[in-house]
């Protein structure tokens, strides 16, 4: 049986090529045809009420809100009049900072990711706009947020608002430069009046202003501090804090944003470091606040002023126990506290020093760290004098004083309170055997360098 021919099919490649051009041709002259005018910037939305754009809005993701604040300048402009009213204001702005039950810390979890998203849009929609006139728009959509105001929330210490706030400013200053940043600090301080409060602060008794000190301290760690990946921008903004202030003032902020705080309703404890030995935890923030501001390189800070601000510290808001002096400077890292202890030696404080060495040995016996480290460090700090006689006169100066801090250890053990006599004697105990292991290091490393020799 013969197959059936199609008669319309046809061997001839120019009659196809005809074809196929023909069909090109009318899609070329509709395509000038639409190019030739000018297409709306709304694209497919333009046939879309502004009420109907705003409830599509409704069921979309922060996330994807900010990618589409990027198609146009005119929908960008939509989804800013969006964010302005009250009902995209009112989704946009959470405001649930002091949910803290069973599931608090997965709801704060869940708050925070939602402000950095905020903060990527906020950061789209406001791209063409100046620093100055992104900072206004962004205030005042905030202005609704009384937990973001300084003085807002009835319960800062339960309030997640401050922390929330930090992580938005993070997300929009993200890849800012130095100038912009700056122009964020000064509007911050502006609309918060944080130098004034700050200047009452560092003026005032220490305590006397405690609800402004708390307040000051949340604002600056959660705000504007805990929040940044790279220690260089935490660096750049403690120095925005602390660079406007005289040395003694800057001591005194450091203390009230990162010292040891009560564990009930968060205030500064000042005579913390005055009334007795404290432990890691109470100066971890301040060693920590120390370093960064020492290893990050920031040209605003140079080693001297890093020490200068060290010793300054020691003294707030009266001098410190020797001891915790000590373990700050060994949480504050190796390099902080060798250029502490030479400073002194190169002013010629020898006495001072040897004191210091006897405590940094006590603090290595207690919190159990090696004692060899005490002893390296005596050696190094040993090298900085450049005479054989201030060697000598600095060696015997560390002898003498740890016979003198045992024997005040002993009187104080002796003639205390029924209450301190318990504490007096651990802390005897403790130092006798600091003396003990300290020495033994010292003989291991004279043998071996004996025997190496």
């Amino acid at each position: 049986m013969a197959s059936r021919i199609n008669t319309n099919f046809t061997l001839n490649p120019s009659q196809k090529y005809r074809r196929s051009n023909h069909r090109s041709s009318y899609i070329s002259n509709n395509t000038v045809d639409s190019d030739s005018q000018p297409l709306s910037s709304l694209g497919n939305f333009k046939a879309l009420p502004l009420e109907i754009f705003q409830i599509i809005i409704r069921y979309l993701s922060v996330k994807d809100i900010g990618m589409l604040s990027m198609v146009s300048k005119t929908i960008n402009q939509h989804i800013i009049d969006y964010i302005s009213t009250s009902s995209g204001s009112k989704r946009l702005l959470l405001q649930d900072f002091h949910n803290l039950g069973l599931l608090g810390s997965r709801q704060n979890s869940i708050i925070l990711q939602h402000y950095r998203l905020l903060g990527l849009l906020l950061k789209r929609c406001t791209l063409l706009l100046p620093t100055k006139e992104r900072l206004k728009y962004i205030h005042k959509i905030f202005a609704e947020v009384s937990c973001f105001k300084f003085n807002g929330c009835a319960d800062p210490m339960q309030c997640s608002g401050f922390s929330c706030y930090g992580v938005f400013l993070q997300n929009l200053t993200a890849g800012w430069d130095e100038l912009e940043c700056h122009r964020v600090y000064n509007f911050l301080c502006e609309m918060t009046d944080l130098s004034r409060k700050m200047q009452t602060i560092v003026f005032s008794k220490p305590g006397s202003a405690q609800k402004l000190e708390l307040r000051t301290r949340l604002f600056c760690r959660n705000v504007l501090l805990d929040h940044w990946r790279h220690r260089s921008d935490s660096a750049f903004w403690l120095t925005r804090i602390l660079k406007p202030w005289p040395i003694v003032n800057q001591a005194r902020l450091l203390y009230i944003i990162f010292g040891p705080t009560s564990p009930l309703d968060g205030q500064v404890i000042w005579q913390n470091m005055i009334d007795g030995p404290t432990d890691e935890s109470s100066l971890r923030g301040l060693a920590d606040a120390i370093r960064l501001l020492y290893d990050t390189g920031t040209k605003e800070w140079t080693a001297d002023d890093v020490i200068s601000l060290v010793d300054e510290l020691s003294v707030v808001p009266r001098e410190w126990l020797l001891e915790n002096n000590a373990r700050l400077l060994i949480l504050s890292g190796n390099n902080i506290c060798f250029t502490f202890m030479a400073s002194k030696a190169v002013n010629g404080r020898a006495t001072e020093l040897a004191r210091l060495i006897v405590f940094l040995a006590l603090v290595c016996e207690k919190d159990l760290y090696c004692m060899d480290w005490a002893v390296k460090m005596m050696l190094k700090i040993y090298k900085v004098f450049s005479t054989s006689g201030e060697r000598s006169n600095f060696l015997q100066n560390v002898a003498d004083a740890f016979a003198c801090v045992l024997m005040e250890m002993l009187q104080s053990a002796m003639s205390g309170h029924h209450e301190e006599e318990e504490r007096n004697i651990l802390n005897l105990f403790h130092m006798v055997h600091a003396q003990a292991n300290f020495h033994k290091e010292v003989l291991y490393l004279t043998m071996n360098n004996t025997l190496s020799t």
